[in-house]
């Protein structure tokens, strides 16, 4: 792997240098979502931009709903150099090797998008994407989804009601064991998948942001929807190293710059999308939405807090204590 990511790099920078001087040069974006979610406007958003700040110099082609790579595919892919870009979620880095961003993974964690942010637009979050580069990864900027519901084949309210149901997760040790918390079973499976698994019983529920939930039309498939907003889904957008790394200098300063407005673009409107859609959900009369109480919501968090502890080993402890201390969190609350 090791001797085709260098070769790989050796060729895209050559490959740049010739394709600038011939003509545009190509990125190409792939993401597992729809055009209409955060993710998808904020690409489509972004490849506006490159292509009027680079006066066509770019071509973005962005690749929606896994056209290309489904979740376990993608990030080889771009290490190889088949692809430039990527908008993964972050539970994906820790099967590749950087367990801290597992940290994003760990449920209640963030209270709310102030205390998120403080640690992605921070030193916490520009420390963790630099620790991509040694696998031949840059990390640009962190976009949001939105904060994820628990959905079911039956109405969730108390940890107890999540006793033996398959859960689909993204790969990720911290997921993994949040759904063993509740007394669930963690089904690892493509987001690509999801639908039909949902559909066909191979799983009964599953987490997501209301955007994420909506546009793939889960709600067709899940009776309960219940308002947990018990963990983050956010992104980091990536690119090959070695293929921005040789760009022209002026272009990765126009290309920055893009990425840069496109990424506010993306978290102003997460928010507001993930409400709308839960509206869309409700207007739908397929799935039931279900609000928590205060003491449901403190029920849920208590059974699931002893997962912080549970992967301090694997995050770092001194990572999640730092994450505490940024963003205010008492775990005690």
């Amino acid at each position: 792997m090791q001797r085709r990511t260098m070769l790989g790099a050796i060729a895209l920078a050559f490959s740049v240098n010739v394709a600038f001087a011939a003509g545009p040069i190509v990125i190409k974006f792939s993401h597992v979502v729809a055009n209409d979610t955060p993710k998808g406007k904020a690409a489509l958003y972004f490849k506006k931009l490159a292509d009027e700040r680079t006066k066509g110099a770019v071509k973005i082609e962005v690749y929606p709903n896994s056209q290309l790579y489904k979740d376990k595919e993608e990030l080889e892919a771009l290490q190889l150099g088949a692809i430039q870009m990527l908008a993964p979620s972050l539970a994906k880095f820790g099967p590749l090797g950087v367990k801290e961003f597992e940290a994003f993974d760990l449920p209640f964690i963030f209270d709310n998008y102030e205390a998120l942010h403080k640690v992605t637009q921070g030193p916490v979050g520009a420390s963790l994407l630099q620790k991509l580069e040694s696998k031949g990864i840059l990390g640009l900027a962190y976009w949001d989804n939105g904060f994820k519901q628990f959905s079911a084949k039956k109405p969730l309210r108390t940890p107890a009601d999540f006793k033996g149901l398959k859960m689909r997760i993204q790969s990720s040790k911290v997921l993994d064991a949040q759904m063993r918390a509740l007394g669930s079973i963690p089904q690892q499976m493509a987001f690509s998948e999801v639908y039909q698994g949902l559909q066909t019983g191979v799983v009964d529920g599953t987490e997501n942001p209301a955007s994420n939930f909506y546009t793939q039309k889960m709600h067709e498939v899940q009776p309960y929807l219940m308002l947990s907003n018990h963990g983050y889904l956010g992104y980091a957008v990536i690119v090959n190293k070695p293929f921005w790394d040789g760009l022209p200098a002026a272009v990765r300063t126009q290309l920055e710059s893009a990425m840069k407005d496109a990424t506010k673009y993306a978290n102003d409107i997460a928010k507001a999308e993930n409400e709308n859609d839960i509206e869309n959900v409700k207007k739908s009369g397929k799935t039931q939405v279900l609000p928590l109480t205060p003491a449901e919501r403190a029920g849920l968090k208590k059974a699931l807090m002893p997962v912080h502890t549970q992967m301090s080993s694997r995050i770092g402890d001194g990572l999640i204590k730092t994450i505490y201390k940024e963003t205010g969190f008492n775990p005690a609350n």
